[in-house]
């Protein structure tokens, strides 16, 4: 298994990142609040130290109130002596505006200058040594260091009050404000072992806690990040060896759980390409015999068409060459019609002669106008005319001999421009179908009417049978060259391809509806010509 850290090369782990960058973080946030609570402890022990200093110097005035105000220079110095004496203060001395230091708690240092530098001059004069002139804001404190102990140097002073300026001894007058200043000494050992040891302790807290939260943030970096991409990092080499049977096991709902779901999910899509292809490949060989079969089944197709389009060139030739005839015996009925009266039964018979020979030759002559190879020409055509034309050629044949024409055409004449041709070629497939659907015999239902559809004008052309319907899954196929429900031999499966392609040409399309065992309805619906065109 590989290492979950890897802190030689951290390039290579996204977890010892993380650890070291949060880690980098977390010490540096703990620094600066290291640091900043010790320069607070200090702030406040040192105003400690101030505030009680500020209250020594107030208690030894008050101490020597008595003593100075009754003139008793010995008690004065014993009392300061005596206040000397706790542990924490160095010194304390009284002195007057010129710096001549009156009392000291040491002895010897009475009548001596103090030094204009320090806090006693500098915390009240802008320059002690040169001018008069007082501070704004008087220093009366000040710390220094001694020996590696920090000092608190405070300054008081002795304000002259009623009970001094009305003593007997008037020693000062009542202008002057301030008769002296009381100055302590303190030391402020004892408050820097404190701050030591509780700096010692905050470090210590610190780095238990930067130690405490780095190993929990190891864990929940293993938890989190480490073991799911460790994870993925196995699938993903569990993949490329071929084991599309492996899958993550990471069930959060994170960002994490989400990846491994996409990536079981993209193991599943390969999984079924794979299975797809070998099934393809284990089927491939009767897929190419399916598909060599109907080749073979169009090639049957085609080869039937051409037997169907020669049959008909034939049947052109023939009835070209019956027309021949039909011409002489109608030419000969009507010679034959002239030596006999009117009235005579001879010409009866010879007007049935002449009409039964005229309808040959008329049912001739638009068969050979169907079957004839003419070239397209378009022009304004009635539906009505070539739907009546189209009707009358079909009756005569045998196949529509038992089958009834129910015909209702509007008298409306509804123009289109195309070739003739070609809507008697749609007309006659719809007869041919509907007349095989009934195997010969039963009604057929035409009728054409106007209808407006997104203000555009077609007509519609209806063709209905009582023929045994079309099946639901045949009709999505219905218009696919070569498909066919009729019988082999019977069919070729291009009429309605044909049609489709025609109308569709025209702007026009083709609709169906069928029962299974109750019959079919064709609507051909074709754009009418619109008028002053």
């Amino acid at each position: 298994m590989k290492t979950i850290f890897n802190f030689r090369n951290p390039e290579k782990s996204i977890a010892t990142k993380l650890v070291i960058a949060i880690g980098l973080l977390m010490i540096i946030v703990s620094f600066i609040f290291w640091y900043a609570i010790l320069k607070k402890q200090e702030k406040d022990i040192r105003s400690i130290a101030v505030k009680y200093g500020g209250s020594f110097v107030n208690f030894t005035k008050d101490s020597i109130h008595h003593s100075l105000l009754t003139f008793q220079r010995e008690e004065t110095q014993r009392v300061l002596e005596t206040l000397a004496t706790p542990e924490g203060v160095r010194r304390v001395r009284i002195y007057n505006h010129e710096g001549t230091i009156l009392f000291c708690s040491h002895k010897q240092s009475v009548g001596q200058i103090i030094d204009k530098n320090s806090v006693a001059c500098k915390g009240c004069h802008v320059e002690p040594a040169k001018s008069p002139a007082l501070l704004q804001t008087p220093q009366i404190w000040s710390v220094y260091k001694d020996k590696g102990a920090t000092h608190l140097k405070i300054v008081g002073a002795i304000p002259n009050g009623p009970d001094c300026y009305t003593a007997s001894c008037h020693a000062h007058p009542k202008e002057q404000n301030t008769l002296g200043f009381v100055e302590a000494d303190l030391s402020l050992a004892f408050l820097d072992e404190a701050l030591f040891k509780q700096g010692l302790a905050l470090t210590a807290y610190v780095v238990i806690f930067v130690i405490a939260v780095s190993v929990f943030l190891g864990i929940i970096i293993y938890k989190i990040v480490s073991r799911p991409v460790r994870d993925l990092v196995s699938g993903m080499e569990e993949v490329a060896g071929g084991n599309l049977d492996y899958s993550v096991s990471i069930k959060s709902a994170d960002e994490m759980g989400v990846l491994a779901q996409t990536f079981n999910s993209m193991i599943k899509d390969l999984k079924a390409a794979r299975d797809q292809s070998e099934k393809f490949t284990q089927t491939l060989e009767a897929e190419v015999a399916r598909k060599t079969e109907e080749i073979q089944k169009t090639h049957t197709n085609l080869m039937q068409t051409e037997k169907l389009a020669s049959l008909g060139r034939m049947a052109a030739g023939v009835a070209h060459e019956i027309n021949n005839p039909l011409t002489g015996v109608v030419t000969f009925a009507y010679l034959l019609k002239k030596r006999f009266p009117p009235n005579s039964l001879e010409s009866e018979d010879l007007n049935v002669i002449i009409e039964q020979a005229e309808r040959c030759s008329k049912i001739i002559k638009n068969l050979l106008t169907f079957a004839r190879a003419t070239p397209s020409e378009k022009g304004k055509v009635s539906i009505n005319d070539i739907l009546s034309r189209t009707i009358f050629m079909v009756q005569n044949q045998e196949k529509f001999h038992h089958i009834k024409f129910n015909i209702n055409l509007e008298t409306f004449q509804f123009i289109i421009v195309g070739d003739p041709s070609q809507f008697q070629q749609i007309f006659l497939n719809m007869f041919i179908n509907a007349a095989d659907a009934m195997n010969g015999r039963g009604n057929i239902f035409v009728s054409t009417r106007r209808m407006t559809e997104n203000n555009k004008a077609y007509v519609e052309i209806e063709f209905t049978d009582e023929g045994s319907g079309i099946k639901e899954e045949d009709m999505p196929k219905l218009f696919e060259p070569f498909f066919t429900t009729k019988p082999v031999g019977k069919g070729t499966g291009l009429g309605l391809s044909v049609s489709h392609g025609i109308v569709k040409h025209l702007g026009g399309y083709i609709k169906v509806q069928s029962a299974v065992g109750k019959g079919t309805s064709f609507f051909v619906r074709l754009p009418l010509a619109e008028e002053g065109k």
